[in-house]
């Protein structure tokens, strides 16, 4: 054998597992993307619902009193965020909120801000007002019809929903909305 031969076979081989290398990153990569990015803090504190659930119809209001549903928002991916203006957590967490809705707002994706509050409107106008949040409208749930159907056991929690109108996870808790693994996250269920 000559010397020659030699380093074509070894130059033929390290080809070849190059060429396997990568075939097998390309394929991981491929598999990784059909699956919802959870990076971040993220990753341990959203739940990914598998399978995804159907939305509840049950009705709310919004800033003029009509009565609407998450169906009036079918084919927007949605960031449904239900809180109060007598709970600190959610309080903190609007601004980023109102960020969100400002930076990523659009006909693929809205953030819906729930509130709980009894007082409806009367309470929540002020409180938007006055915190200068002036991307988010507003909506009540002033009966908790819809949290209830929603399960929810304390605010914040916030669920995202696909624009086939499916519950494909939620977060229990206060978050940093405007954080980058947010922004990536909505940008997979909104290509």
């Amino acid at each position: 054998m000559t010397l020659a031969y030699a380093y074509r076979v070894f130059f033929v081989s390290i080809g070849l597992f190059l060429a396997v290398f990568f075939l097998q990153i390309t394929e991981a990569t491929a598999e990784n993307s059909d699956k919802p990015p959870l990076e971040g803090r993220l990753e341990g504190n959203f739940t990914l619902f598998d399978p995804p659930v159907p939305v509840p119809i049950e009705s709310f209001e919004d800033e003029e009193g009509n009565l609407r549903s998450l169906k009036d928002f079918e084919g927007q991916v949605l960031l449904l965020n239900f809180w109060a203006t007598w709970c600190p957590p959610c309080i903190k967490e609007m601004p980023d909120l109102d960020k969100l809705q400002a930076e990523l707002g659009s006909d693929d994706f809205r953030v819906v801000t729930l509130s709980e509050d009894r007082g409806g409107l009367k309470q929540v106008l002020p409180f938007l007002n006055d915190n200068n949040l002036k991307n988010l409208p507003p909506y009540v749930d002033v009966k908790g019809r819809v949290s209830r159907a929603f399960g929810v056991r304390g605010l914040p929690s916030t669920y995202l929903i696909d624009k086939e109108g499916l519950i494909v996870g939620a977060l229990i808790g206060p978050f940093e909305w405007s954080a980058p693994e947010v922004k990536k996250l909505i940008a997979f269920y909104t290509k």
